[in-house]
């Protein structure tokens, strides 16, 4: 599985009785023929295929923009509570040692939930009648407490841009289980895209074909462009064709012109998706096909639960019809903590915090419930996370300042050990004390869920064998059923 991202795959293109390799040949064919299949061939033939059997064949990631609490969800910490009000030292970066405070207790309340017995607050009740199903990283940090560099890591295994997602790696490495839909499918936050925008599904330096689909199901225009105006009455099916076989001709000569240029390739595979999601995104969104059960669940009867809702059911209705990775964001990088966890203010009960708690609550574990009932959940794997966590002392006596040095992410599904958890943090939950990780610890897992060794998925460019984990990682085999 190391190649380069940029070389033509001849190697592994069977000849044509012409002498050119498939995708050659179809790319030169005339009419329809080429460019139809095209697609098929540039996603199948990117997969590479897996090191070991897969437990799980599909991805839903959550993310919750902004920085979510950890001292006010779920990491619980008696200490906290204990010395509530008090300044106590802390050691920061660089070992030096610093008094900060006060401390604060959270303000919602602590119990422990299901049979693993898991601490959760009141702000979160309906994930709290989850946890048997999720696996609990109680140890994760970050080299950053700077939102957007946070946030790349999280989504990318590096602080700064330009290197491939997570679910670029997982379409590369896997390719696609649909003909109609997208490999790698991102779902903004209805109210505004990330800290980075469009850059938080990037392919980096992976053939374009690999970049995350965005789709923006509260939008008027879910999909930019993917049909034409009402206003351009001259496009019909007859300049339809006509436009294509001009634009079959052109690639050609583009083709010719600038062999193993990916951009091209993707172009095509591009148009020829898009033209099959005409008939397959109109169905993924109707999510009015769905009992009144099922809206309920995802708390679509509710107008501050609708929105998100609408997406984590959306991201049901896509892994249910092939899409191998979901992105969905729960946050947006748009008016400060109003609209994300960035919860400096305030996180007490009437907050944007807890706003925030119940525009996800409902609709998370609706999801996992609904993944369980339908047998999805034991092939999806499910991911909960964010860019950095909170500190432990107050902000402006009732808020809480960025704090990279510890947080806490789940997985669920897809072979995670149900109820398993890893790690932990110190007793007041200000950084990572017992086996700390990282995100590369979490992207190991995650390929390894999926039949791919992380060591193996590389990539040559520029010089250096790139991979999804960088030269780090370990897989999380204490999560792992």
């Amino acid at each position: 599985m190391n190649r380069s991202a940029n070389e033509p795959e001849t190697g592994r293109h069977r000849q044509s009785p012409i002498g050119l390799d498939r995708r050659e040949f179809l790319s030169r064919s005339a009419g329809g023929f080429g460019a139809l299949a095209l697609n098929w061939l540039a996603q199948r033939e990117s997969a590479a295929g897996t090191h070991h059997r897969p437990r799980a064949t599909r991805v839903i990631q959550l993310f919750m923009l902004g920085g979510a609490s950890q001292c006010d969800t779920f990491d619980y910490k008696p200490e906290l509570i204990r010395r509530h009000g008090e300044s106590v030292p802390f050691t920061v970066t660089g070992g030096t040692v610093t008094t900060a405070g006060p401390v604060l207790k959270s303000p919602w309340k602590w119990a422990r939930h299901g049979e693993t017995g898991r601490w959760v607050t009141n702000a979160l009740p309906h994930l709290a009648g989850c946890v048997d199903d999720m696996a609990f990283l109680y140890s994760m940090h970050a080299p950053t407490s700077e939102h957007s560099a946070a946030q790349t890591m999280q989504g990318s295994g590096f602080v700064i841009p330009g290197f491939p997602s997570v679910g670029s790696w997982v379409s590369y490495a896997l390719g696609s289980e649909s003909d109609d839909l997208p490999a790698f499918v991102a779902l903004p936050d209805p109210v505004g895209l990330p800290w980075t925008g469009k850059a938080a599904w990037t392919n980096g330096f992976l053939p374009a074909v690999h970049q995350g689909v965005m789709l923006n199901p509260s939008a008027v225009d879910p999909v930019p462009d993917l049909f034409a105006s009402k206003s351009a009455r001259y496009v019909t099916a007859e300049s339809e064709r006509e436009g294509l076989g001009e634009l079959a001709a052109l690639n050609r000569l583009q083709a010719a012109a600038a062999p193993g240029d990916s951009r091209l390739e993707a172009r095509i595979a591009g148009y020829e998706l898009a033209a099959r999601m005409q008939l397959a995104v109109p169905d993924v969104l109707e999510v009015q096909a769905e009992s009144r059960a099922t809206h309920a669940l995802y708390g679509l009867d509710d107008p501050l639960t609708e929105p998100f809702g609408r997406n984590c059911l959306i991201a049901r209705r896509m892994v249910e019809r092939g899409v191998r990775f979901v992105q969905v964001w729960c946050g947006s990088g748009i008016n400060g903590g109003a609209q994300n966890w960035d919860n400096h203010g305030d996180v007490t009960p009437g907050s944007d915090f807890e706003r925030m708690c119940v525009r996800s609550d409902r609709p998370i574990a609706g999801l996992l419930k609904d993944l369980k009932a339908r047998g999805l959940l034991d092939e999806t794997v499910v991911l909960w996370t964010t860019e950095f966590g909170r500190t432990p002392y107050s902000q402006g006596g009732k808020g809480r300042d960025h704090n990279g040095n510890t947080f806490v992410s789940w997985m669920a599904g897809g072979g995670v050990k149900p109820g398993a958890s890893f790690g932990a943090s110190d007793e007041f939950s200000f950084h990572a004390a017992v086996d700390p990780i990282m995100c590369y610890d979490q992207h190991a897992t995650l390929l390894h869920l999926l039949g791919i060794d992380h060591r193996q998925l590389t990539v040559r460019h520029n010089g250096a064998d790139r991979r999804l984990t960088d030269v780090h990682g370990k897989v999380l085999h204490e999560i792992i059923a």
